[in-house]
Order: C-alpha cells, then structure tokens, then sequence
C-alpha cells in the first residue's frame, strides 16, 4: 500500500462527466489498496472568467478581494468530484486550502506556501477516505484567503506530498509525459521515461509548459517523486522527474530542447565603461518589477560598452520607456531594440562531462543560416537568441543533430 498524490488541471475537471471519469481513476487507485490525497483544479477557463468578472468592477482588482474570487473556482470542483466518489461508491471528503490549514505569506496572487497542517487528512486517510483538497490556494497568518499564482496547482500537490511523505506525487495532465521538445514543433519528439530533477527545472524555466517551475522546485528541495501523466489515457507510465542519473545518462548528452517565444532583445549602445553602470541600467528595471533573462555586456573600447538584455516580450515597451530616462542619465547612446526574437536552449546533464556540445549547436544552427545573437550558458544548458521567424527550423535541426528522434535504449 502506497500513500499517492494526484493532481488533475482544468482540462481534466472540464466537464461533469470529465470530472467522473477522473473518480473512476481515482477509484482504480483506492481499489489497488492505496491511499489517495487528489489535488484539482477549477474548471478550465474558469479563473479567467473570475478575473474577467473582477475587472468588470475595477480595472486593477484589489488584490487580497481578487484571491476571495478567484479561489472559488476550485470550491466547485473539490465539491464535485468528492460527490462524484461517493456516488460510485468511495468515500471521500473535500477540503478548501483554509480548511487544511496551507498556510503561506500574505503576497496575494501570487503567495509562497510555508507550511501544511496534514491532521485532517491523516485522519481521513486512516478512516478509510479519499481526501479531495481545492488547489492554488492557502490562507495567511491574518486569516485572509491567498492564491499561489498560474500553475499553482502543480506545487499545492507536490506540497502535500512533501508534507504527508508520500509515496509519489503524480500530475495528470493533457500530455502523458515530458516530451523531448514540443511535438507540435517536432512531430519525432519522443516522450522521456525519466529526466532529472535539474533537468526539468531548467526545461520549465526555458519555456517547456508541462510543469510550473515553482512544483519542481519544491519537489526537488523536499524529495518528492514526482511523475507526469495523461488524465485521458488509463495506460502508460508517463514520466518520472527522479534525482537519479541512471546508467544512460552518459548516452543522453542532451536530453530536450525548449523555446521561448516570449522575448525581446535590448541593447544599449555607448555606455560609459565603469563600475556601478549595470546597475544603473537593470536597476529602473528591476524596480519596476521586470525580469531580466540574459545579459551581456561587451569589453570597454574608447571608455564605452554595449549592454544587451532579454525582457519578457510584454513587459517590451515599458522597458523602452524607463530606459529613455536611465540613457539620459548616464549619458548612454543610441538603445537598438527587437521584439521579435525567440530564444531555443538545449538542456542535459550529460553536457558536465562532454565536450563540444556547444559548438555542434552553433555549427548546425550556422549551416542553416541562422544567426545567433546572444548565448546565455549553465552547467547543464545553453541558451541562444534568434530572430523569431528561425524558431522552429533552429528547433527542428537540433532535436534531429543531437538524436533527440532516436528511441531510448
């Protein structure tokens, strides 16, 4: 008997008969002699039409009223899907995050889970129960109701996981598994039976979609076994995100290729070459509560630099307006700028201890007669910055070059 973690998304609680299909699941589970902690989230479209519905009333929502609206959402399908396990049979019982006490901090939106009293559930656990627990959601220590942010389903069930010391903490989702790169893109992409823990964390933060960055690491800080599966096939194992290198690791040089579309390249040319001047570019901008992703800043020539920087594409021409101040400023040039680029990463950790790996992505990328405007490295990834229109030619080259089509031993 194993203690399991399910999460299902909006796409899974669609519908009455979805969110019973998801109760057979459930069931099938129970039936094996587990116990079951399920996870949900509101109905697919859902949120959005509680913010939509907010914005109705004021174009910039309070934030602390937004988190009470938007939190209902998943009040329905917590209801729902524990009458739908009764119905057939299985004993179950809902809980809003209030009720088992998730306790985060008080940023509402976008709240930081700190702690999870797990009594209730242990006890529902033991009585025989299914435990059906709202997620996206918890309550600071004034009692208000908070929201976790996009995606924050993902990292409510790898909480509980944590919490309860579960088994596995499994995610069902509209894909079955992590995919080599976006089969949409590469029809060849190949699902991936395990990926490291390091791996997918840098896969959710370049731009791959299946998990929200925030639940991977919070699994890998608190060692949840973590899986990916499809909520619409009852077959297949879906893919384990595990801490292990396994013994083909060293065969799996790269393991995926992510995009991201979302980006927008900026470069400030003739920038006094001294100390404190990034600071004095990215600090504006990072008191605006923009993100910065990569930088460059070129060797000083006649006592002035260019620095270059990726924005996220909607936050483009805010930037632009705090740089018009900051270039007066610090006495800067000409700010040439493009938000139509992309950026393609290839992520491995078998790149540790293989050399060469960068150089056979630019050699590819340079054969197809596309030119690379920034490169952004780590351990186990490299970044480059490509004009938008390359995107998915450069993605369908590289997954081809480095075998990415080949089927795993």
């Amino acid at each position: 008997m194993a203690l399991i973690v399910q999460k299902y998304g909006g796409t899974s609680m669609g519908s009455p008969e979805r969110i019973k299909n998801v109760a057979r699941r459930v069931a099938k589970w129970k039936a094996q002699g587990h116990q079951v902690v399920v996870v949900v989230s509101a109905m697919s479209g859902e949120t959005n039409r509680l913010i939509a519905l907010a914005k109705e009333i004021q174009d910039y929502p309070d934030p602390r009223e937004l988190d009470v609206i938007m939190s209902t959402g998943e009040q329905v399908t917590i209801g729902l899907l524990s009458m739908a396990l009764n119905e057939i049979g299985v004993p179950a019982k809902s809980y809003c995050g209030w009720q088992v006490r998730v306790t985060t901090d008080s940023s509402h939106t976008k709240a930081r889970i700190q702690s999870i009293d797990d009594a209730a559930m242990r006890a529902d656990l033991g009585a025989g129960r299914v435990v059906v627990v709202a997620g996206f959601q918890g309550i600071d220590e004034n009692g208000s109701i908070t929201t976790l942010g996009r995606g924050g389903s993902d990292t409510s069930a790898v909480a509980m996981a944590a919490a309860l010391g579960a088994d596995e903490c499994q995610i069902y989702t509209d894909v079955d598994g992590v995919y080599t790169t976006d089969p949409r893109v590469v029809p060849e992409a190949r699902r991936l039976k395990t990926i490291t823990f390091e791996e997918m964390i840098e896969m959710a933060s370049l731009g791959s979609k299946v998990l929200q960055i925030r639940s991977v690491e919070f699994a890998g800080k608190y060692k949840v076994r973590l899986r990916v599966l499809s909520s619409f096939e009852d077959e297949g194992e879906g893919t384990l995100i595990t801490f292990e290198e396994d013994e083909n690791m060293e065969k799996a040089v790269v393991a995926g290729i992510a995009f991201d579309r979302n980006e927008a390249r900026i470069n400030v040319k003739g920038v006094p070459d001294k100390p404190g001047i990034a600071y004095q570019i990215l600090g504006p901008i990072a008191d605006a509560n923009i993100e910065v992703d990569m930088i460059i800043q070129n060797v000083g020539e006649n006592g002035t630099t260019d620095f270059s920087f990726t924005v996220p594409r909607g936050e483009f021409q805010r930037t632009l307006a705090i740089l018009r101040d900051v270039q007066t400023h610090i006495g800067a040039g000409k700010i040439d700028a493009d938000d139509k680029v992309a950026k393609v990463s290839i992520v491995g950790v078998g790149m540790r201890s293989h050399c060469g790996i960068a150089s056979t992505m630019f050699r590819t990328l340079a054969e197809e007669g596309i030119n690379i405007q920034m490169i952004s490295t780590s351990e186990i990834k490299v970044s480059v910055l490509i004009d938008e229109k390359y995107l998915e030619l450069a993605v369908r080259v590289l997954h081809k070059v480095f075998g990415l089509d080949q089927v795993q031993a």
